[in-house]
């Protein structure tokens, strides 16, 4: 794709705020939207937010430096939820990320601007970030496939925190073969070689135990169609596995903000500033609890994936919620993704196969360190979900 045609279809569709500003980038090659967030050299990084100072980028991000020696071309900074602290992608700031199938509903967050441009042509793959989810509930509500690296895979340095201990960057795509590329782009590492897609009878696949509670109909009928005669893992719970994380979320985030917080409470929207002065309220010792927990169930699930290639889960609890949604719709949308930033573990969110309405994500988790693989089980899903 070149530029100017990524530029002309964001023109098109300036309806949907999927960019925060765009780039003066030319020529031909890989066009990247990247989330604004993370420093391009010569363009303002706002997080979302109106606080940093807006000071072009003196320099890239490794990340981004990286995708420039493959070649990558940025066409601009996609929009996001504020400070990635949030699902919706609502932004108050700077508009809201209208999602592509149904411009009156959310795109999710908080790298919704990221899957929109994917799912819109705007570019040919995105970089997005994952602390709670935020990778995968946008490509799930947007329908797209986005992959979260095992913890660490990617540096975040030159990326605005938000929770350093559970911080994850990784590439949103078209399908699993983009987003295979998009990671070796980031990390000159190789995982689809030549692009093989392996059969799914190769893999061991299953399903956590107990997961699945209180889906809406249209997710419902997509899980049951994807996991049907597939065995169930004995596995941790979701509330159990994923409570740490939030913890550590609401507190790291709370203290990283603090001094903005309580002096300029009013340049935040409403939801953030609520979720911070709850993190205000977490404790160190609950915080320091939360991180030995962490470890404690990082292993506990090392253990559970054992014999196994890959589980899967549902992304989201409910299809796309309309615009004006708020922290009502948290925990139904966090649900199945915050365990997976406790664990570590490397999740792609495929879009499953529907015959009409919104799409449905649903994550392929794989062993914690073993991308490749996850990628490889990945592509043999979408191969045999959509031939």
């Amino acid at each position: 794709m070149r530029v100017d045609e990524a530029r002309r279809r964001i023109a098109e569709r300036a309806d949907l705020n999927a960019f925060i500003s765009l780039t003066g980038e030319a020529g031909e090659g890989t066009v990247v939207a990247v989330k604004d967030l993370v420093d391009v050299a010569g363009t303002v990084t706002t997080a979302g937010g109106v606080i940093l100072p807006r000071e072009p980028a003196a320099a890239d991000a490794p990340l981004v430096a990286e995708m420039r020696r493959h070649g990558c071309l940025v066409v601009g900074k996609a929009n996001l939820h504020e400070w990635a602290y949030g699902v919706t992608s609502s932004n108050p700031h700077y508009g809201p990320v209208r999602n592509p199938h149904d411009p009156t509903r959310i795109a999710g967050g908080s790298s919704g601007g990221s899957a929109v441009a994917v799912v819109a042509g705007m570019c040919d793959w995105a970089v997005g970030s994952d602390t709670g989810g935020s990778i995968r509930i946008p490509a799930s509500l947007c329908g797209c496939v986005g992959f979260k690296p095992t913890l660490g895979t990617i540096s975040t340095e030159g990326v605005f925190p938000l929770a350093r201990s559970l911080d994850t960057v990784g590439p949103l795509a078209p399908h699993v073969v983009g987003a295979a590329s998009a990671l070796e782009q980031l990390t000159g590492r190789s995982y689809l070689p030549a692009g093989k897609i392996d059969r799914l009878g190769d893999f061991r696949v299953g399903i956590p135990q107990g997961w699945a509670e209180g889906l809406d109909e249209p997710t419902e009928r997509a899980w049951r169609r994807v996991t049907q005669g597939l065995p169930a893992v004995p596995f941790p719970e979701p509330e159990t596995l994923g409570g740490p994380g939030l913890t550590i979320l609401l507190y790291e985030a709370a203290q990283l903000h603090r001094d903005w917080v309580l002096t300029q409470p009013e340049k935040y929207g409403s939801d953030v500033r609520e979720l911070l002065t709850m993190g205000l309220q977490v404790s160190e010792r609950d915080y320091r609890d939360a991180l030995t927990a962490m470890t404690a169930l990082r292993h506990e699930v090392q253990q559970a994936m054992t014999g196994w290639d890959a589980l899967l889960a549902p992304t989201t609890v409910e299809v796309a919620p309309k615009i004006g949604a708020g922290l009502e719709h948290r925990a139904s949308l966090t649900k199945y993704t915050r365990p997976f930033n406790v664990s570590g573990q490397p999740v792609a969110c495929l879009p499953a196969p529907v015959e009409s309405g919104l799409p449905v994500g649903i994550q392929v988790v794989g062993r914690f360190g073993e991308d490749a693989n996850t990628l490889r089980v990945a592509a043999a899903l979408e191969l045999a979900w959509h031939r």
